[in-house]
C-alpha cells in the first residue's frame, strides 16, 4: 500500500503532461548581442536586453473573424558603440555612443485568415539617462572584457516617444503544413526611430498557424477557438527585409537640438536578413536568430550583424 500514493501521483503527472494545455500568460526575455556570433566584434548595435509580459483575452468574447487578441507590456535597453567600446578619440568614431531605455505596451489582433495587426507605443529616454554606459561597464566587468572609453561623447539626454504598427499576413502554406510564406510590414514614427519596412517570412518544420505560433508570440490563449496544427513547434525561418530609415536618434542625435558631440547621417535604405531556429512547447519557447544588416551610417562604418536569444515561459 505504501507505493500506491507515489504511483498515483506519477500517473497523474504523466496524464497531465500528455494533455494539451493552453496558458493565457507569458513572461520572458530577449537578449541581443554581437558576441553571440563568436566573431570577436563589439560595435554598432552591440547589446540589447528586453523583458515581456503578455496576456491573452477571453477568445469566447471575440467576434467570429477574430481568433485571438493579446496585450503586451515590455521594457528594454539598447546600447550602441562605434567600431569598439574603446574609442577615446571622437574624430575616429564611426558611429555615436548611444543608449535607449524604454517601457512600452502593445495590442495584437489575430484574425482567422492568419493576418495580424500589432500596435505598440514606447516611452523612454536616450542619452546618459538610458544607463547604457553603466550597463555596458557592468557587463564588461562581469565577463572580464576590456575597459571602455568614449561614452563621454555619447548623444545627449532626450525624451523618447515612439509609435509602431506591424502587419503580418499568410501568403501560402503547403498541404503538409511543413512550409509557409508570409508578408510582414511595419511603420515607426517617433522622436527616436522613424521609418518603414517590408519583408517575406519563410518557415519550414513543424508549424502552427500564425495565430497559434511562437514566432508571432501567439502560443498563449484563453478559451481557444481553433486547435493548433502541432503540439510542439520546431522550425527554421528566414526573413529578408528592406527598410527605409527616416530618422534614427542613436545616429543623428536629438531632433530637438544640435548639441550632440558626435553625430552622422543615416543610410536611408538598409537591407536586413534574419535567419533562425525556434522550438516551442505549450509551456516554453526558445528561439535563436542571426541578423545581418547592410551599412546604416554615413561614415566609415561597415555592415554589421548580431545574434538574438529569446526564452519565454507560459502560465495561468
Amino acid at each position: 500500500m505504501k507505493y500506491q500514493f507515489p504511483a498515483l501521483v506519477i500517473l497523474i503527472l504523466l496524464g497531465t503532461a500528455a494533455c494539451a494545455q493552453t496558458y493565457k500568460n507569458e513572461f520572458g526575455f530577449r537578449s541581443d548581442n554581437d558576441s553571440y556570433l563568436a566573431q570577436g566584434s563589439d560595435r554598432y548595435y552591440t547589446n540589447g536586453l528586453f523583458i515581456y509580459f503578455r496576456h491573452a483575452l477571453n477568445q469566447e468574447k471575440l467576434n467570429d473573424k477574430l481568433e485571438k487578441k493579446t496585450y503586451e507590456i515590455s521594457a528594454g535597453q539598447k546600447m550602441y558603440n562605434p567600431m569598439s567600446g574603446y574609442a577615446p578619440d571622437p574624430a575616429r568614431q564611426d558611429r555615436p555612443f548611444a543608449g535607449y531605455l524604454y517601457a512600452g505596451g502593445a495590442l495584437s489582433w489575430f484574425r482567422k485568415n492568419e493576418s495580424i495587426l500589432k500596435i505598440s507605443a514606447e516611452v523612454g529616454t536616450t542619452g546618459p539617462n538610458s544607463l547604457a554606459e553603466d550597463g555596458q561597464e557592468l557587463l564588461h566587468d562581469v565577463v572580464g572584457f576590456y575597459a571602455l572609453d568614449g561614452w563621454q561623447y555619447q548623444i545627449k539626454n532626450a525624451i523618447a516617444l515612439n509609435l509602431s504598427a506591424q502587419y503580418t499576413k499568410l501568403l501560402h502554406r503547403d498541404s503538409n503544413n511543413a512550409t509557409d510564406f508570409s508578408v510582414e510590414g511595419y511603420a515607426n514614427a517617433g522622436t527616436t526611430f522613424s521609418g518603414a519596412g517590408a519583408g517575406i517570412l519563410f518557415r519550414a518544420g513543424g508549424l502552427n498557424q500564425l495565430f497559434n505560433s511562437a514566432y508571432t508570440n501567439a502560443v498563449i490563449g484563453h478559451n481557444p477557438k481553433t486547435k493548433g496544427l502541432v503540439k510542439r513547434e520546431v522550425f527554421f525561418y528566414a526573413k529578408p527585409q528592406l527598410n527605409f530609415v527616416a530618422y534614427d536618434a542613436t545616429i543623428q542625435g536629438s531632433m530637438f537640438s544640435n548639441n550632440d558631440p558626435v553625430t552622422f547621417g543615416v543610410k536611408p535604405i538598409v537591407f536586413a536578413q534574419q535567419i533562425g531556429f525556434n522550438y516551442s512547447s505549450q509551456r516554453f519557447t526558445f528561439d535563436f536568430g542571426m541578423i545581418f544588416k547592410t551599412k546604416e551610417v554615413k561614415s566609415t562604418a561597415k555592415a554589421h550583424q548580431y545574434g538574438s536569444i529569446s526564452m519565454f515561459y507560459r502560465f495561468n
